[in-house]
């Protein structure tokens, strides 16, 4: 967790609007298709200091990502501090389901009607 936390605290300090911070998305950078991750830095930035509406519009796949990632830290916390075993696993039908709304998130956010999930 504390490295998530360091994670977020430098991006928030370090604006990934600003170019030469970061590396470029490869896959943009040679083709121009937006991958699912790209617009993340700029959220994450966007989260990180507080402007949600920004975070979403930057990437919100990503947006939704740290929301569950919170969710899941505090079950884990809840329990552990109650001392009830903590076990967080996922099914592989699980996996290819997280695969399967990415990749049709990288489509739609492609195409001509889903710019508004483009970065």
């Amino acid at each position: 967790m504390a490295g998530v936390l360091a994670a977020f605290a430098y991006v928030g300090t370090v604006d990934p609007n600003e170019p030469g911070h970061y590396p470029v998305c490869p896959l943009l950078q040679l083709t121009g298709i937006y991958c699912p991750g790209c617009g993340g830095l700029r959220s994450a930035h966007a989260v990180a200091t507080g402007d949600l509406a920004a975070a979403f519009g930057a990437n919100a796949m990503a947006v939704v990502g740290y929301g569950v990632f919170a969710v899941l830290w505090a079950v884990w916390v809840v329990r552990a501090g109650r001392g009830i075993p903590v076990r967080i696993t996922l099914r592989p039908a699980h996996w290819w389901a997280i695969g399967a709304v990415a990749a049709v998130f990288s489509v739609v956010r492609n195409l001509p009607f889903g710019s508004a999930l483009a970065p």
